[in-house]
Protein backbone atom coordinates (compact mmCIF):
# COMPACT_ATOMS: atom_id res chain seq x y z
CA UNK A 1 0.00 0.00 0.00
CA UNK A 2 1.03 3.52 -0.86
CA UNK A 3 3.16 4.86 2.28
CA UNK A 4 1.57 7.91 3.65
CA UNK A 5 3.09 11.46 4.31
CA UNK A 6 5.32 11.45 7.44
CA UNK A 7 3.03 13.61 10.07
CA UNK A 8 4.56 15.83 12.93
CA UNK A 9 5.03 15.26 15.99
CA UNK A 10 1.89 16.93 17.30
CA UNK A 11 -0.55 14.19 15.27
CA UNK A 12 1.31 11.56 16.43
CA UNK A 13 0.73 12.56 20.25
CA UNK A 14 -3.03 13.53 19.17
CA UNK A 15 -3.42 9.89 17.62
CA UNK A 16 -1.54 8.17 20.66
CA UNK A 17 -4.02 9.68 22.67
CA UNK A 18 -6.92 8.92 20.21
CA UNK A 19 -6.33 4.64 20.90
CA UNK A 20 -8.17 5.43 24.39
CA UNK A 21 -11.80 7.75 24.52
CA UNK A 22 -11.74 10.18 22.16
CA UNK A 23 -10.98 13.53 23.69
CA UNK A 24 -7.57 15.57 23.92
CA UNK A 25 -7.08 15.87 20.11
CA UNK A 26 -9.16 19.20 18.38
CA UNK A 27 -9.45 20.70 21.37
CA UNK A 28 -8.69 23.75 20.34
CA UNK A 29 -11.71 25.61 19.57
CA UNK A 30 -12.55 28.88 17.24
CA UNK A 31 -13.62 31.53 19.04
CA UNK A 32 -16.83 30.76 17.27
CA UNK A 33 -17.53 27.44 17.63
CA UNK A 34 -19.88 26.06 14.51
CA UNK A 35 -22.79 24.00 14.83
CA UNK A 36 -21.91 20.16 14.14
CA UNK A 37 -23.69 20.26 11.00
CA UNK A 38 -21.41 23.01 9.32
CA UNK A 39 -18.25 21.84 10.99
CA UNK A 40 -15.40 20.85 9.19
CA UNK A 41 -12.86 19.13 11.92
CA UNK A 42 -13.57 18.46 15.43
CA UNK A 43 -11.94 21.84 16.19
CA UNK A 44 -14.11 23.73 14.50
CA UNK A 45 -16.95 22.36 16.05
CA UNK A 46 -15.67 23.22 19.85
CA UNK A 47 -13.20 20.39 20.17
CA UNK A 48 -13.32 16.98 20.75
CA UNK A 49 -15.31 17.20 23.66
CA UNK A 50 -17.95 19.11 22.00
CA UNK A 51 -18.76 17.18 19.29
CA UNK A 52 -19.07 13.93 21.70
CA UNK A 53 -21.46 15.47 23.90
CA UNK A 54 -22.94 16.91 20.78
CA UNK A 55 -22.92 12.95 19.58
CA UNK A 56 -24.32 11.66 22.42
CA UNK A 57 -27.00 14.06 22.67
CA UNK A 58 -28.57 12.92 19.47
CA UNK A 59 -27.98 9.63 20.36
CA UNK A 60 -28.31 7.62 17.09
CA UNK A 61 -26.16 7.17 13.98
CA UNK A 62 -27.64 5.90 10.80
CA UNK A 63 -25.42 3.78 8.11
CA UNK A 64 -25.89 1.40 5.28
CA UNK A 65 -24.83 -1.69 3.65
CA UNK A 66 -22.51 -2.48 6.62
CA UNK A 67 -22.54 -6.51 7.34
CA UNK A 68 -20.79 -7.45 10.19
CA UNK A 69 -18.73 -9.94 8.84
CA UNK A 70 -17.10 -7.21 6.14
CA UNK A 71 -14.11 -5.58 7.13
CA UNK A 72 -14.62 -5.63 10.79
CA UNK A 73 -17.68 -4.03 10.71
CA UNK A 74 -19.37 -5.85 13.84
CA UNK A 75 -16.46 -5.08 16.52
CA UNK A 76 -16.49 -1.36 15.15
CA UNK A 77 -20.20 -0.82 15.53
CA UNK A 78 -20.01 -2.49 18.98
CA UNK A 79 -16.80 -0.66 20.12
CA UNK A 80 -18.48 2.52 19.09
CA UNK A 81 -21.67 2.16 20.55
CA UNK A 82 -20.27 0.96 24.42
CA UNK A 83 -17.37 3.77 24.49
CA UNK A 84 -19.91 6.41 23.19
CA UNK A 85 -23.76 5.05 24.22
CA UNK A 86 -24.62 5.96 20.79
CA UNK A 87 -26.80 3.18 18.52
CA UNK A 88 -26.03 2.39 15.20
CA UNK A 89 -28.71 1.58 13.20
CA UNK A 90 -27.46 -0.08 9.85
CA UNK A 91 -29.99 -0.35 6.90
CA UNK A 92 -29.97 -2.65 3.92
CA UNK A 93 -26.63 -4.48 5.46
CA UNK A 94 -25.95 -6.70 2.43
CA UNK A 95 -26.26 -3.62 -0.06
CA UNK A 96 -24.21 -2.17 -2.87
CA UNK A 97 -22.23 1.28 -3.17
CA UNK A 98 -25.16 2.31 -5.67
CA UNK A 99 -27.43 1.71 -2.86
CA UNK A 100 -25.58 3.65 -0.29
CA UNK A 101 -25.51 6.65 -3.17
CA UNK A 102 -29.00 6.25 -3.97
CA UNK A 103 -30.19 6.39 -0.31
CA UNK A 104 -28.50 9.73 0.11
CA UNK A 105 -30.47 11.38 -2.53
CA UNK A 106 -33.77 9.15 -1.70
CA UNK A 107 -33.80 10.26 1.92
CA UNK A 108 -32.02 13.30 2.03
CA UNK A 109 -34.08 15.40 3.99
CA UNK A 110 -36.64 13.18 5.56
CA UNK A 111 -34.56 12.35 8.72
CA UNK A 112 -33.76 8.73 7.54
CA UNK A 113 -30.94 8.78 5.31
CA UNK A 114 -27.28 7.25 6.08
CA UNK A 115 -25.56 9.68 8.43
CA UNK A 116 -22.16 8.31 6.41
CA UNK A 117 -21.61 6.19 3.94
CA UNK A 118 -18.39 3.71 2.99
CA UNK A 119 -18.27 3.17 -0.52
CA UNK A 120 -15.26 1.73 -3.00
CA UNK A 121 -13.71 2.56 -6.30
CA UNK A 122 -15.30 5.36 -8.03
CA UNK A 123 -18.15 6.13 -5.69
CA UNK A 124 -16.82 8.56 -3.47
CA UNK A 125 -15.87 11.15 -5.95
CA UNK A 126 -19.32 10.30 -7.70
CA UNK A 127 -21.09 11.49 -4.71
CA UNK A 128 -19.27 14.21 -3.71
CA UNK A 129 -19.28 15.14 -7.58
CA UNK A 130 -23.24 15.27 -6.91
CA UNK A 131 -23.13 17.67 -3.89
CA UNK A 132 -24.02 14.79 -1.49
CA UNK A 133 -21.17 14.74 1.10
CA UNK A 134 -19.68 17.49 3.59
CA UNK A 135 -16.15 18.47 3.59
CA UNK A 136 -14.66 17.33 7.17
CA UNK A 137 -11.70 16.47 8.31
CA UNK A 138 -10.41 14.00 10.98
CA UNK A 139 -7.54 14.28 13.38
CA UNK A 140 -5.16 12.39 11.25
CA UNK A 141 -6.32 14.07 7.82
CA UNK A 142 -2.67 14.92 6.45
CA UNK A 143 -1.54 11.69 6.90
CA UNK A 144 -3.67 9.96 4.34
CA UNK A 145 -1.89 10.03 1.05
CA UNK A 146 -3.22 12.88 -1.19
CA UNK A 147 -4.17 10.08 -3.91
CA UNK A 148 -6.31 8.53 -1.36
CA UNK A 149 -8.58 11.09 -0.02
CA UNK A 150 -10.26 14.45 -1.95
CA UNK A 151 -8.75 17.24 -1.40
CA UNK A 152 -11.88 19.27 -0.09
CA UNK A 153 -12.11 16.15 2.42
CA UNK A 154 -15.44 15.03 1.08
CA UNK A 155 -14.60 11.52 1.16
CA UNK A 156 -11.34 9.33 2.33
CA UNK A 157 -9.87 5.51 2.25
CA UNK A 158 -10.13 3.99 5.44
CA UNK A 159 -8.97 0.08 4.73
CA UNK A 160 -8.60 -2.08 1.90
CA UNK A 161 -7.16 -4.82 0.14
CA UNK A 162 -6.17 -7.51 -2.32
CA UNK A 163 -8.88 -8.70 -5.11
CA UNK A 164 -8.32 -12.98 -4.35
CA UNK A 165 -9.59 -15.78 -5.22
CA UNK A 166 -11.50 -17.94 -2.80
CA UNK A 167 -12.45 -21.63 -3.12
CA UNK A 168 -14.33 -24.30 -0.79
CA UNK A 169 -11.47 -27.47 -1.21
CA UNK A 170 -14.12 -29.45 0.06
CA UNK A 171 -16.28 -28.98 -3.18
CA UNK A 172 -13.22 -28.08 -5.76
CA UNK A 173 -10.83 -31.00 -6.54
CA UNK A 174 -7.99 -28.62 -7.20
CA UNK A 175 -8.57 -24.56 -6.03
CA UNK A 176 -7.63 -21.82 -8.59
CA UNK A 177 -4.74 -19.37 -7.92
CA UNK A 178 -4.83 -17.36 -11.09
CA UNK A 179 -7.26 -15.78 -13.05
CA UNK A 180 -6.00 -18.23 -16.17
CA UNK A 181 -7.09 -21.36 -14.14
CA UNK A 182 -10.67 -20.16 -14.33
CA UNK A 183 -10.78 -20.98 -17.59
CA UNK A 184 -10.64 -24.84 -17.05
CA UNK A 185 -13.54 -26.72 -17.72
CA UNK A 186 -13.38 -28.55 -14.20
CA UNK A 187 -14.81 -25.08 -12.99
CA UNK A 188 -18.18 -24.89 -14.62
CA UNK A 189 -20.74 -23.65 -12.49
CA UNK A 190 -18.33 -22.70 -10.08
CA UNK A 191 -17.09 -19.54 -10.73
CA UNK A 192 -18.73 -16.10 -9.19
CA UNK A 193 -18.41 -12.51 -7.85
CA UNK A 194 -19.38 -10.79 -4.94
CA UNK A 195 -22.07 -8.71 -6.68
CA UNK A 196 -22.40 -6.97 -9.89
CA UNK A 197 -19.80 -4.89 -11.11
CA UNK A 198 -21.82 -2.10 -12.39
CA UNK A 199 -23.05 -1.53 -8.37
CA UNK A 200 -20.48 -3.08 -6.18
CA UNK A 201 -17.49 -2.21 -5.69
CA UNK A 202 -15.79 -5.44 -5.08
CA UNK A 203 -17.48 -6.68 -8.46
CA UNK A 204 -16.11 -4.06 -10.12
CA UNK A 205 -12.42 -4.74 -8.89
CA UNK A 206 -13.01 -8.46 -9.69
CA UNK A 207 -13.59 -7.56 -13.22
CA UNK A 208 -10.34 -4.62 -12.93
CA UNK A 209 -8.37 -7.22 -11.94
CA UNK A 210 -9.00 -9.57 -14.71
CA UNK A 211 -8.38 -7.14 -16.91
CA UNK A 212 -4.73 -6.68 -15.68
CA UNK A 213 -4.82 -10.57 -16.00
CA UNK A 214 -5.72 -10.50 -19.14
CA UNK A 215 -3.64 -7.92 -21.00
CA UNK A 216 -5.49 -4.55 -19.94
CA UNK A 217 -4.47 -1.79 -18.24
CA UNK A 218 -5.89 0.90 -15.97
CA UNK A 219 -7.06 2.83 -19.05
CA UNK A 220 -8.47 -0.41 -20.40
CA UNK A 221 -11.19 -2.46 -18.66
CA UNK A 222 -12.47 -4.35 -21.54
CA UNK A 223 -10.67 -7.42 -21.12
CA UNK A 224 -11.68 -7.99 -17.91
CA UNK A 225 -15.54 -7.73 -19.92
CA UNK A 226 -14.31 -9.95 -22.05
CA UNK A 227 -12.60 -12.25 -19.83
CA UNK A 228 -16.07 -12.66 -17.89
CA UNK A 229 -18.41 -12.60 -21.18
CA UNK A 230 -16.14 -16.25 -22.17
CA UNK A 231 -16.42 -17.87 -18.93
CA UNK A 232 -20.00 -16.96 -19.03
CA UNK A 233 -20.46 -18.65 -22.34
CA UNK A 234 -18.41 -21.22 -21.37
CA UNK A 235 -20.89 -21.87 -18.51
CA UNK A 236 -17.93 -21.46 -15.42
CA UNK A 237 -19.37 -18.23 -14.57
CA UNK A 238 -22.70 -17.91 -12.91
CA UNK A 239 -24.44 -14.90 -11.97
CA UNK A 240 -25.18 -15.78 -8.50
CA UNK A 241 -23.61 -12.91 -5.56
CA UNK A 242 -21.36 -14.82 -3.36
CA UNK A 243 -22.07 -14.42 0.53
CA UNK A 244 -21.41 -16.97 3.35
CA UNK A 245 -24.51 -18.60 3.16
CA UNK A 246 -23.59 -18.76 -1.15
CA UNK A 247 -20.73 -20.81 -0.34
CA UNK A 248 -22.13 -22.83 3.19
CA UNK A 249 -25.05 -24.44 0.83
CA UNK A 250 -22.52 -25.15 -2.04
CA UNK A 251 -23.58 -22.71 -4.26
CA UNK A 252 -20.62 -20.23 -4.99
CA UNK A 253 -17.58 -23.04 -4.34
CA UNK A 254 -15.11 -20.61 -6.16
CA UNK A 255 -15.93 -16.49 -5.15
CA UNK A 256 -13.04 -13.71 -6.49
CA UNK A 257 -13.56 -11.23 -3.54
CA UNK A 258 -11.29 -9.04 -1.44
CA UNK A 259 -8.83 -10.99 0.64
CA UNK A 260 -9.97 -9.36 3.61
CA UNK A 261 -13.75 -10.78 2.84
CA UNK A 262 -12.09 -14.46 2.15
CA UNK A 263 -10.22 -15.08 4.82
CA UNK A 264 -12.42 -13.54 7.49
CA UNK A 265 -14.91 -16.03 6.13
CA UNK A 266 -12.47 -19.29 6.52
CA UNK A 267 -12.23 -18.17 10.24
CA UNK A 268 -16.24 -17.89 10.38
CA UNK A 269 -16.29 -21.23 8.67
CA UNK A 270 -13.85 -22.96 11.11
CA UNK A 271 -15.21 -21.14 14.56
CA UNK A 272 -19.01 -22.71 13.40
CA UNK A 273 -17.48 -25.88 12.31
CA UNK A 274 -19.37 -25.27 8.92
CA UNK A 275 -18.37 -28.34 6.10
CA UNK A 276 -16.29 -25.63 4.45
CA UNK A 277 -12.19 -25.75 4.04
CA UNK A 278 -12.41 -21.76 2.49
CA UNK A 279 -9.20 -21.14 0.74
CA UNK A 280 -8.05 -17.89 -0.31
CA UNK A 281 -5.43 -17.13 -3.08
CA UNK A 282 -3.86 -13.70 -4.36
CA UNK A 283 -3.74 -14.11 -8.39
CA UNK A 284 -0.50 -13.02 -9.53
CA UNK A 285 -1.57 -12.62 -13.36
CA UNK A 286 -4.37 -9.61 -11.93
CA UNK A 287 -2.97 -8.37 -8.85
CA UNK A 288 -5.72 -5.46 -8.11
CA UNK A 289 -5.94 -3.52 -4.77
CA UNK A 290 -8.09 -0.62 -3.68
CA UNK A 291 -9.29 0.96 -0.62
CA UNK A 292 -12.81 1.64 0.31
CA UNK A 293 -13.54 5.51 0.92
CA UNK A 294 -15.59 7.19 3.97
CA UNK A 295 -18.02 10.27 3.84
CA UNK A 296 -19.97 12.35 5.79
CA UNK A 297 -23.80 13.04 3.93
CA UNK A 298 -23.91 16.63 3.85
CA UNK A 299 -27.52 16.17 5.32
CA UNK A 300 -27.05 14.00 7.71
CA UNK A 301 -29.59 13.36 10.29
CA UNK A 302 -26.83 12.94 13.27
CA UNK A 303 -24.01 15.54 11.81
CA UNK A 304 -22.65 15.48 15.55
CA UNK A 305 -22.78 11.42 15.31
CA UNK A 306 -21.63 11.08 11.98
CA UNK A 307 -18.40 13.20 12.26
CA UNK A 308 -17.71 11.29 15.47
CA UNK A 309 -17.87 7.62 13.41
CA UNK A 310 -15.25 9.02 11.26
CA UNK A 311 -12.45 9.94 13.97
CA UNK A 312 -13.54 6.57 15.91
CA UNK A 313 -12.62 5.07 12.25
CA UNK A 314 -9.33 6.62 11.86
CA UNK A 315 -8.14 6.59 15.39
CA UNK A 316 -5.64 3.71 16.10
CA UNK A 317 -8.58 1.78 17.86
CA UNK A 318 -11.14 1.80 14.98
CA UNK A 319 -7.69 1.19 12.56
CA UNK A 320 -6.50 -1.86 14.37
CA UNK A 321 -10.30 -3.86 13.91
CA UNK A 322 -10.04 -3.33 10.44
CA UNK A 323 -6.30 -4.75 10.54
CA UNK A 324 -7.83 -7.87 13.13
CA UNK A 325 -10.20 -8.48 10.23
CA UNK A 326 -7.90 -8.51 7.79
CA UNK A 327 -8.29 -5.36 6.05
CA UNK A 328 -5.02 -3.08 5.51
CA UNK A 329 -5.66 0.17 7.45
CA UNK A 330 -4.83 3.19 5.32
CA UNK A 331 -2.61 4.69 8.35
CA UNK A 332 -0.80 1.24 8.58
CA UNK A 333 2.41 2.88 8.40
CA UNK A 334 1.63 5.94 10.14
CA UNK A 335 0.72 3.62 12.68
CA UNK A 336 3.55 1.34 12.61
CA UNK A 337 6.04 4.41 13.00
CA UNK A 338 4.43 5.74 16.53
CA UNK A 339 3.71 2.54 17.61
CA UNK A 340 0.32 2.10 17.31
CA UNK A 341 0.29 -1.09 15.12
CA UNK A 342 -0.98 -4.18 16.54
CA UNK A 343 1.98 -6.09 15.16
CA UNK A 344 0.79 -9.59 15.73
CA UNK A 345 -2.42 -8.60 13.36
CA UNK A 346 -0.16 -7.05 10.75
CA UNK A 347 1.75 -10.42 10.74
CA UNK A 348 -1.22 -12.61 9.75
CA UNK A 349 -1.90 -10.63 6.62
CA UNK A 350 -0.99 -12.70 3.48
CA UNK A 351 2.19 -11.86 1.27
CA UNK A 352 2.00 -9.80 -1.67
CA UNK A 353 4.52 -9.26 -4.19
CA UNK A 354 5.66 -5.78 -5.60
CA UNK A 355 3.95 -2.58 -4.48
CA UNK A 356 0.85 -1.98 -6.00
CA UNK A 357 -0.42 0.99 -7.87
CA UNK A 358 -3.52 2.94 -8.45
CA UNK A 359 -6.24 4.00 -10.68
CA UNK A 360 -6.59 7.89 -10.80
CA UNK A 361 -9.73 8.96 -10.49
CA UNK A 362 -10.50 9.64 -14.27
CA UNK A 363 -9.31 6.20 -15.12
CA UNK A 364 -11.57 4.68 -12.69
CA UNK A 365 -14.28 6.68 -13.60
CA UNK A 366 -13.46 5.66 -17.68
CA UNK A 367 -13.82 2.35 -16.06
CA UNK A 368 -16.92 2.24 -14.48
CA UNK A 369 -18.66 3.62 -17.75
CA UNK A 370 -17.53 1.19 -19.79
CA UNK A 371 -18.77 -1.65 -16.95
CA UNK A 372 -22.11 -0.06 -17.12
CA UNK A 373 -22.09 -0.34 -20.90
CA UNK A 374 -20.76 -3.22 -21.57
CA UNK A 375 -21.46 -5.50 -18.44
CA UNK A 376 -24.69 -6.79 -19.19
CA UNK A 377 -24.88 -7.52 -22.42
CA UNK A 378 -21.84 -8.74 -22.67
CA UNK A 379 -21.70 -11.16 -19.58
CA UNK A 380 -25.76 -11.57 -19.59
CA UNK A 381 -26.66 -11.24 -22.91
Amino acid sequence: MPAPRLRTAAVAACLALAAGPLGACGDRPPATPRAPAVATSAADAGGMAALTAAARKEGALNTIALPRDWAGYGALIDGFEKKYGIEVAVENPEGSSQDEVNALKEHRRDGTAPDVIDVGGTFGPAAARQGLLAPYEVVPYDDIPDEQKDPRARWYDNYGGYVSIGCDAKRVKTCPSTFADLRRPEYKGQVSLNGDPTKSGSAFAGVYAAALANGGSFDNIQPGIDFFAELSKNGNFIPVESTPATIETGRTPISIDWDFLNLGYADDFRRKGADVDWRTAIPFDGSFAQYYAQGVNKDAPHPAAARLWQEYLFSPEGQNIRLRAYARPVLMETMEENGTLDRAAAEKLPTVEGTPTFPTEAQQEKAARTVDREWAEAVSG
